[in-house]
């Protein structure tokens, strides 16, 4: 027997997981925007286990909508939309959460190793421009990440909003890129955490031990769903941040103080050895890595499917970029600079990006003669690296799992069990993990090359992509009528910051190119060095066209008009909340000078 689109054992099923979840029996519909979705502990503990990895119903039963014939070589734009906006993913995450993944997350070897690279090749004036550049273009792309995800806290995010507000082949390949990054950062990252460990060991112990239990241990933490991620990257970012801090103090102490055997250091090595080195090329050779240090910082946006009200949380956790970039980055290389001169031979001796020995933190820690600290900071490192790793499951497994609802990846990654958490997308990403006993190998270093070659600019497109379709949303949300009083977040450099932020984009991809062509002693390269060269710097672009194009010309995909495009699926808005934004917006304006300065800022 069947009643409507529902066989009666989808209907017992469905009664048995809402039952399981602590939901109603008396409507099929995906529960409303903010609920609570965490799942009630049973008597029967293993029993709930089991049944945990079950596909939940939500995922397969959409009942008062009809059935759609789907035809091969056509891109179904309401069924897409549809789908990323009812997803099953479990709402769990808090503010608490959100906030520590805008503020820590993903600061890993970027910042803390791989910028001895960047200061050995453009100067301590070079990393300041190039960081500042890049903070600029992440602070304006998650302003408007996070306004089009209060409105729209849909599976995939920033890949679903390029699907809905660009096109959809360029949202395939925005979505596949940006799953293909985090799938190679997992094994990167284990390999890094491999390297960390010989600082130690000496290389005693063989790598693929290390991997099987780094692999473990991250594929633990999300096989505890997203609330598992939340909570350790609640902590990963509490003990980075901690280190931080203590960095920035310490090196106030040895810029002031100076060390045992120099004295007042000051702006010493700001005149010798120089604020630049290799002249403008430098500053555009640190372009990369300085993005790769900001990398992840889009995740909060990601996050906000599952979060359980991310019109209250979402706000607080995009304006704790502007403290990271500035705190963090900013504050931490300048000190850097005046500690480390960039012709330190040390900071291009690591044997890898995950080398703490090369790490200018902890070159200035040594000059300063403290013994013990390395140690430490290798800690942090190691956290550092697994925090990474951790973030690369959950970014990877989102994402592949919106794309799979869009039909633009295999359907089975679209399975999300009963407690939410889209199992297949993330098996996969942890059975790719197992690239990572390379580390193992002797092809160690040209694996780790290649898989640094296949991340490199994706950041850069994702970031681009999410100006340019925030930029476009903003058009459409006009030309449809609506005013920007009724959206409850407005990025607060508007649209003016996403053509700033696009800008910056494609100026740093510019600028890439040529040092990609032309790297920094090029005359001494042979043709094949160079070709090599630039593929491991550019390969973000052959496989950006690779996507794109085919699936372009195979589903005839045409650009979003602004006129036609879906500005109410998926906008999860309580019944009064024009009521509650504008109680809220009174409520600031009633606000003392000093609390609107804060609130501006946190």
């Amino acid at each position: 027997m069947t009643h409507g689109s529902i066989s009666l054992s989808d209907k017992e099923l469905l009664a048995e997981t809402n039952s399981y979840h602590g939901r109603s029996n008396v409507s099929p519909s995906p529960p409303g925007y903010g609920a609570d979705l965490s799942p009630k502990h049973s008597q029967r503990p293993w029993y709930g286990v089991i049944e945990g990895f079950k596909r939940d119903p939500y995922a397969a039963v959409a009942p008062d909508k009809p059935v759609r014939t789907y035809q091969r070589h056509q891109f179904d734009y309401e069924e897409a939309a549809n789908n990323t906006a009812s997803s099953p993913l479990l709402r769990s995450l808090k503010s608490r959460h959100l906030q520590m993944i805008a503020f820590g997350g993903s600061i890993g070897t970027g910042l803390f190793v791989g910028s001895g690279a960047t200061l050995s090749a453009g100067g301590p004036a070079s990393v300041l421009i190039a960081f500042s550049l890049i903070g600029v273009l992440v602070y304006c792309t998650v302003q408007a990440l996070g306004e089009m995800a209060v409105v729209f806290p849909v599976a995939g995010s920033f890949s679903a909003f390029s699907t809905r507000f660009l096109d959809p082949a360029w949202g395939f390949a925005m979505g596949w890129n940006y799953a293909m990054q985090w799938l190679v950062s997992l094994p990167l990252e284990i390999v890094s955490a491999c390297y960390t460990i010989s600082f130690w060991d000496h290389g005693r112990i063989n790598n693929d031990a290390w991997v099987i239990i780094f692999l473990a241990l991250i594929g633990a933490i999300n096989f505890f769903g997203v609330k598992g991620y939340g909570e350790a990257e609640f902590i990963f970012a509490i003990i980075k941040i901690t280190a931080i801090i203590s960095f920035i103090v310490l090196g106030i102490v040895l810029v002031v103080a100076g060390s045992p055997e120099g004295g007042f250091l000051g702006g010493r090595y700001w005149h010798d050895p120089g604020a630049f080195n290799n002249g403008f090329k430098g500053l555009c050779s640190v372009f990369t890595n300085a993005a790769f240090a900001f990398g992840g910082t889009e995740l909060v946006g990601l996050a906000a499917a599952e979060t359980s009200n991310p019109r209250k949380s979402l706000p607080t956790a995009v304006k704790q970029v502007f403290w990271r970039v500035t705190l963090f980055y900013i504050v931490s290389l300048t000190l850097v600079g005046l500690c480390v001169p960039h012709n330190d031979p040390r900071l291009l001796s690591g044997a890898s990006a995950a080398d703490v020995t090369a790490s200018p933190f902890v070159v200035a820690i040594n000059n300063a003669g403290i013994s013990v600290l390395p140690s430490v900071f290798n800690v942090v490192v190691l956290i550092s690296v697994l925090s990474v790793g951790n973030s690369a499951v959950f970014g990877s497994s989102r994402v592949l799992a919106a794309l799979a609802e869009q039909r633009q990846a295999p359907r089975i990654l679209a399975y999300v069990d009963r407690r939410g958490r889209p199992l297949v997308a993330i098996i996969l990403a942890c059975v790719l993990g197992f690239l990572a006993f390379f580390a193992g190998s002797n092809k160690q270093h040209a694996a780790f090359e290649w898989m640094v070659a296949l991340s490199g600019l994706s950041t850069i497109f994702t970031w681009g992509s999410i100006c340019l379709a925030h930029i476009r949303f903003r058009r459409a949300w006009v030309v449809q009528g609506h005013s920007l009083e009724e959206l409850a977040f407005t990025s607060q450099p508007g649209v003016a910051g996403s053509w700033v932020g696009l800008g910056l984009a494609a100026c740093v991809l510019v600028a890439q190119f040529w040092t990609a062509i032309a790297p920094l002693g090029y005359t001494k390269l042979t043709t094949s060095d160079r070709v090599r060269n630039w593929f491991s710097v550019y390969l973000t672009l052959p496989i950006v066209i690779a996507f794109y194009l085919p699936y372009k010309w195979w589903f005839k995909t045409k650009v979003m008009r602004t006129h036609t495009m879906d500005l109410r699926t998926g906008m999860r808005m309580d019944i009064d909340l024009h009521e509650l934004v504008a109680e809220e917006r009174a409520e600031r304006r009633a606000w003392s000078r000093g609390k609107k300065t804060y609130k501006f800022f946190c």
